[in-house]
């Protein structure tokens, strides 16, 4: 699955949010919430390739399901953000 359309997304997306802390961080001097979205956009990548090796398809869903709650928690970092 070397060629997994959301593996190949989930990480181009985990470059951008590294792109977009790096000129914000710089930009506005500001590391506690550009920090956290670090954290969770480039977690997105992770937990989708954890998913891709599962062992099993339950263990597939469950990792998949972490990935999908650290976008959830990036929007909501990315929201803050915006309003800083």
């Amino acid at each position: 699955m070397s060629n997994s359309i959301i593996k190949i997304k989930s990480f181009e997306f985990a470059v951008s949010i590294v792109k977009f802390y790096r000129q914000f961080s710089i930009k506005n001097k500001e590391y506690v919430l550009s920090r956290q979205l670090l954290r969770s956009g480039t977690s997105v990548g992770a937990n989708v390739r954890e998913a891709l090796n599962a062992q099993s398809k339950p263990d597939f869903i469950h990792k998949l399901s972490i990935s999908q709650k650290e976008c959830d928690e990036t929007i909501y970092w990315i929201e803050h953000i915006i309003c800083y």
